[in-house]
């Protein structure tokens, strides 16, 4: 389980996180939700080690995660697929997803096979270059380069980010089943709330780096005045 306690993170004299206290059980989905300049990509960054917290800390089970390196904080079985994707073009498929199972002493092989099962059609373009795939499948990448380490938690910062809605409806159906699965501790931060809330089980709602709502999925989804939060048209 991933415990966030009080956590405060400032950039400058901007507060971009405000005391944010949660936690994340394991084999469940808990959405991030809120409007633009919410936090809710400054919480994934400090949770997996690239932003220090002002005040507060994060723990994975009895082991905590703030003061770690983001190195040590993927050994430890986080696993962060930020915004925008970040795979490799000039790369093939199999050599991005060979990046991600270094961290582990083992054969390469069977760890690929695993993502080609996964998302096969990652295995029918494995000698393409990532360049030459659709958002959708480089978002396939993304998750599959994460996932190859074996992580006990996912951070999966804006998956849907500039896809069809066809495939954005399969990609979080590719979510829950993972989840489902792999007993994963699954964090999404999602601007298409609508998404977000078929497939999670909680939902934490940020507005201006507070938490104004931790509640069942179901629940944020009939709330009006929290919907209101979420989509950025509650004034200040």
């Amino acid at each position: 389980m991933i415990g966030v306690e009080s956590l405060s993170v400032a950039y400058g004299a901007v507060q971009a996180l405000r005391e944010v206290t949660f936690e994340a059980p394991p084999g469940r989905i808990t959405a991030v939700l809120g409007a633009n300049g919410a936090g809710k990509t400054t919480l994934l960054r400090t949770i997996s080690g690239l932003v220090a917290p002002r005040e507060g800390r994060v723990h994975l089970g009895g082991e905590t995660l703030t003061g770690r390196a983001p190195e040590e904080i993927v050994r430890l079985g986080v696993a962060h697929v930020p915004e925008g994707r970040g795979v490799i073009g000039e790369f093939t498929v199999e050599e991005n997803l060979r990046l991600g199972a270094m961290i582990r002493r083992e054969p390469a092989g069977p760890l690929l096979e695993e993502q080609y099962a996964l998302f096969p059609v990652l295995g029918e373009r494995r000698r393409q270059g990532a360049v030459t795939l659709s958002g959708g499948e480089r978002q396939m990448l993304a998750m599959a380069r994460a996932l190859i380490a074996r992580p006990r938690v996912l951070l999966l910062d804006e998956p849907s980010l500039g896809l069809a809605p066809m495939v954005t409806a399969q990609l979080m159906h590719s979510i829950r089943d993972l989840c489902a699965s792999r007993e994963l501790t699954v964090i999404l931060v999602e601007q298409n709330a609508k998404s977000a809330l078929r497939i999670a089980d909680t939902a934490v709602v940020l507005y201006l780096g507070r938490v104004v709502a931790n509640a069942p999925a179901e629940e944020v989804a009939r709330d009006e005045r929290l919907r209101q939060y979420y989509l950025g048209m509650v004034e200040s």
